[in-house]
């Protein structure tokens, strides 16, 4: 029997790269996925690269960021689709300005960040969290390891698993403008990272499909690396 039957995953940032890879990754292991991204048109096309394989698949346009949108996409689904046990944060964004960029940048770069790495990841578990209790389901998200800890520790008595994924240097479309106009900021990633590669999308959805299985099912509260051995050396 496939790893993720009968069970309903909610993906955010699914439109491409990573989450892209992961909601096909569950569609491939028996799971119904929800594709949800602020991209309608790439989220509806994921849906039906999805079904044209064979899996189940719904699209949703959400905006993380908004919490009231959050709640009446989690209800909508709910409603159409049934009881969500799996959902996995992955909406996220990259900026490289740091602190020494120009002052509006570096603020603009500041407040997106915190608005979607870290509110978005509240929002949309907040909105999922009453049947993700009701199923024991299972919460994933890219790196947010307080909120993961926290969150695995306060859910772990209904039998909720919470876990993060830490990524390295994954080549996705978030990146892809940085790495066409900065090969030199590439080779320093891989030339650090024992591997000797860059990641893939792809290389995230067997850890992925191992946290939302039931072959994980006496881990919580944990980050799985995802990084080539860089964060070793």
């Amino acid at each position: 029997m496939p790893l993720l039957a009968n069970h309903i995953a909610v993906v955010t940032g699914a439109g491409s790269g990573i989450g892209r890879a992961i909601a096909n990754g569950y569609a491939r292991e028996g799971a119904r996925v929800v594709i949800a991204d602020m991209n309608e048109k790439a989220a509806a096309d994921v849906a039906k690269e999805i079904r044209d394989a064979g899996g189940k698949a719904e699209s949703f346009v959400l905006d993380v960021r908004k919490r009231e949108d959050c709640i009446a996409v989690a209800k909508e689904v709910a409603d159409k689709i049934g009881q969500v046990s799996i959902l996995v944060n992955n909406a996220g964004i990259a900026r490289r300005n740091g602190m020494l960029g120009a002052a509006e940048a570096v603020i603009n770069d500041w407040d997106d960040i915190i608005a979607i790495n870290l509110n978005g990841v509240f929002n949309v578990t907040y909105a999922f969290l009453e049947p993700l209790r009701a199923s024991k389901g299972r919460i994933s998200k890219h790196g947010v390891l307080g909120f993961t800890k926290a969150l695995a520790a306060e859910l772990g008595k209904e039998g909720v698993r919470v876990n993060a994924i830490g990524p390295g240097f994954i080549e996705t479309p978030l990146n892809e403008k940085v790495r066409a106009t900065n090969p030199e900021l590439a080779k320093t990633f891989i030339a650090h990272t024992p591997l000797g590669r860059a990641g893939t999308a792809e290389d995230i959805v067997g850890p992925a499909i191992f946290l939302a299985s039931d072959m994980s099912a006496y881990v919580s509260g944990s980050i799985v690396m995802v990084d080539g051995a860089y964060r070793t050396v």
